[in-house]
């Protein structure tokens, strides 16, 4: 067995940022060969988007902002490597499967050593920039909120954006606290 990366969903803003979302579940790359030889200003609104930060679903083709480290067997991973060479042929025109085949497996072995050393459901999330013609990624973790300095006792509750406070009794009307009759 292996890790790789599976796409992963948790709210449905890919389906509005992207031109093309990629679908939960599907085995992803980096896909930064998607923008070779791009220059930054020819980029859609979206295709920037997708450019800055979006990995490849191998199966869509369409783009995720997060995957999580998932368990893969030697199958899987064939599998994987054969559908990426498969659409490197339809989609980007590849001669052909032999040539794609090797392009396919260099990006899935770059997916693969992201998630090496990984827990199994870490997520990663990637950020891309040109930087002197070049492109550069960067790639970091997301750990569940137990497993930060967030979660820690001496916070007392301070560990989230808000914090609801339910009180009986009084109501508060919001329009005339607005000063408009």
């Amino acid at each position: 067995m292996t890790r790789l990366p599976r796409t992963i969903r948790l709210d449905p803003s890919d389906t509005v940022v992207f031109e093309r979302a990629a679908e939960p579940g599907e085995w992803a790359v980096p896909g930064t060969f998607m923008f070779w030889g791009r220059a930054e200003e020819s980029l859609t609104r979206k295709e920037a988007i997708a450019f800055r930060s979006g990995f490849l679903g191998v199966d869509s083709f369409g783009h995720s902002t997060l995957v999580a480290v998932q368990e893969a067997s030697a199958d899987e991973r064939a599998a994987m490597v054969r559908q990426l060479a498969d659409q490197l042929v339809a989609r980007l025109g590849a001669p052909d499967l032999a040539a794609a085949l090797p392009a396919a497996e260099e990006e899935v072995a770059l997916a693969e050593s992201l998630c090496r050393g990984h827990d199994l459901n870490t997520l990663i999330a990637l950020h891309r920039r040109h930087q002197g013609g070049n492109i550069r990624e960067q790639f970091r973790t997301l750990k569940p909120r137990h497993d930060t300095a967030f979660a820690g006792g001496h916070l007392q509750g301070h560990d989230r954006a808000f914090h609801v406070i339910e009180e009986d009794g009084d109501t508060v009307d919001l329009f005339a606290l607005r000063g408009d009759d």
